[in-house]
């Protein structure tokens, strides 16, 4: 972990393409080793398993950093990122109804976790 965060980007020529990062859920001792995960990959890079490396990159630095479980929240209409979670081991949990505001608009969010093989 890097402070707080795991942090992990991809470059192509130069340019970001992409980004990655592992966040604590809660500073409570009792969630010590789960994480939130947050990809982003520039419309420019989608379709080239940007997001694949990335999310690959960090379930192994989680993994050696002793994380339980990731965990990500995802715009139910975002199926790529569903399926790039799945293909990565999340598992869809749940859908928290109304979570944020984005332009004014109440926005719910599909909850995917993945469990650790070492638990």
């Amino acid at each position: 972990m890097v402070g707080n965060e795991m942090l992990g980007n991809e470059m192509v020529d130069g340019e970001t393409v992409g980004w990655a990062a592992l966040a604590p859920v809660s500073s409570r001792p009792v969630y010590q080793g789960v994480a939130e995960v947050s990809v982003y990959v520039a419309a420019a890079a989608r379709g080239q398993n940007v997001g694949r490396m990335l999310l690959a990159h960090l379930i192994l630095a989680s993994e050696d950093a002793g994380l339980w479980t990731l965990q990500a929240g995802v715009f139910p209409e975002n199926h790529a990122s569903i399926r790039l979670h799945q293909a990565a081991g999340f598992r869809i949990v749940g859908t928290r109804e109304k979570l944020g505001q984005m332009n004014g608009i109440w926005r719910d969010v599909v909850l995917m976790e993945r469990r650790s093989p070492h638990i």
